[in-house]
């Protein structure tokens, strides 16, 4: 059976399987089914999206296959997507549907579910929803749903309901607690996504005098040219209004880039870079370990070992992070790509809690950004791709494993080589750091041949 759910969710373009009105209703149906079994009783469920014209019409087809298995359901409307999961552990909810594709444009959606914990659904209940759709999408075809939906773009997306405002509450009443933005002016790319309306009225209420940009959605235009994946924009308009910040949202909001006072991006391995200095000098880094993933620049490695700090790594995606961050009960993780997690004040990787505790760093630090940043230096990345015919380990192919061994001793603890497939694609990725960007292109170019002629 082929696997719908992936580590960030169900994803597809809107109106095709999976993510056609008939299967959001069979998904709909079959989360509830699941969560009254296991609950003997009839599952509350929080529902929320971002601003895609898509996301009302699989609303309504969601809806509908849950409340016809007698669940209750609560709509947050749009809606941030750590949102959903602050509202599940806040209205005591079984679980929590987010109707959105993140980063992707508009044409796309997804399904995330999160349980009452604020993480993500367990694979187990996504297999077993996987099942349903695939016993019971042709019959529920056949009664005559024609899978595409159509219902016209909200006209609301800038306005915020009860919910929206219990969880802005939340965020500057408890998050924001004693956090004072008054004299700091910041420019803010909400992504004309999911949190438009969110964003400036936190920082806002907080006394920040705010900027915002691209928060106008009209249903197309979520993440076109702007938010987290194209900060060009912002970081010219931080520069034009002499700004003190900007941040940068995707279109849910789960992950935020910032820009300093000089125009400079600030990623997330920068982000945890700052985070981590400030709770371990307030001995709130437990174990003295950030989590990130395979992708985290080694410059990051190389600072925080400065202070005596250790960096575990994952596999790519913020689910995996998460899964470290409990086992290991360390205090900070995330991404590259902006996805910070602090498990003590949330499960899910929020934009809107990452601005908010930079900002605090900023404040009592009396810092900019660009001070803050200073002692971690980003090391020269290249990453070449190699398609092949078949995906052996690569130790288990001598002249692959003895290239890579020697690029390894070569590079030293001022380097890194990640070597690993594609989990979509016939294709090798080899990744190479380093103080040179000659050195580490020629080391690529000579793995990448050696690839080429044994597997290619």
């Amino acid at each position: 059976m082929k696997k719908l759910f992936g580590t960030d969710g169900m994803r597809g373009e809107a109106g095709k399987f999976p993510l056609d009105a008939t299967t959001v209703e069979i998904v709909g149906t079959s989360l509830a089914n699941h969560l009254r079994e296991k609950l003997g009783r009839a599952p509350l469920i929080v529902v929320g999206r971002d601003t895609r014209e898509s996301g009302p019409w699989l609303e309504q087809a969601l809806a509908r296959g849950a409340t016809a298995a007698s669940a209750d359901l609560q709509s947050g409307g749009v809606i941030t997507t750590p949102g959903v999961a602050y509202l599940v552990r806040s209205l005591s909810a079984d679980a929590g549907v987010v109707i959105s594709a993140s980063h992707n444009p508009y044409q796309d959606n997804g399904l995330k579910i999160f349980v009452p914990q604020g993480s993500k659904l367990d694979e187990e209940t996504e297999r077993l929803i996987e099942k349903d759709i695939f016993a019971n999408t042709k019959a529920l075809a056949a009664e005559g749903s024609d899978g595409s939906g159509s219902t016209p773009v909200s006209t609301t997306v800038n306005e915020t309901g009860p919910l929206q405002s219990r969880y802005l509450d939340y965020l500057a009443d408890e998050i924001g607690r004693g956090l004072s933005l008054v004299g700091i002016k910041l420019v803010v790319d909400c992504a004309n996504g999911a949190a438009s309306a969110l964003a400036p009225a936190l920082l806002e209420r907080l006394g920040g005098t705010v900027v915002a940009i691209n928060n106008t959605p009209d249903g197309r235009n979520i993440n076109l040219n702007c938010g987290s994946l194209h900060t060009e924009r912002l970081q010219v308009e931080v520069l034009k209004e002499h700004a003190d910040l900007g941040v940068a949202f995707d279109g849910d909001a789960d992950r935020s880039l910032f820009v300093d006072a000089k125009g400079q991006l600030v990623n997330g391995d920068g982000t945890l870079w700052v985070l981590a200095q400030y709770l371990h000098q307030r001995h709130g880094l437990a174990h003295e370990t950030v989590v990130a993933t395979v992708m985290s620049n080694v410059g990051l490695e190389l600072a925080l070992k400065s202070l005596g700090l250790t960096l575990t790594r994952t596999d790519v995606g913020d689910k995996y992070v998460l899964e470290e961050l409990l086992r290991s009960g360390a205090t900070l993780g995330g991404e590259q790509s902006g996805h910070i997690i602090l498990p003590e004040l949330s499960l899910a990787g929020d934009g809107l809690i990452t601005t908010l505790s930079l900002l605090r760093v900023i404040t009592e630090e009396s810092k900019s950004l660009h001070q803050l940043t200073e002692g971690f230096e980003v090391f020269p990345q290249v990453l070449v791709n190699v398609k092949v015919k078949q995906k052996h380990s690569f130790v288990e192919v001598p002249s692959i494993s003895k290239v890579a061994r020697e690029i390894e001793n070569e590079l030293g603890s001022r380097g890194r080589l990640l070597l690993r497939y594609s989990g979509t694609e016939p294709l090798a990725r080899v990744m190479i750091e380093g103080e040179s960007q000659s050195q580490i292109e020629a080391f690529a170019d000579r793995l990448a041949a050696v690839i080429n002629e044994t597997l290619g």
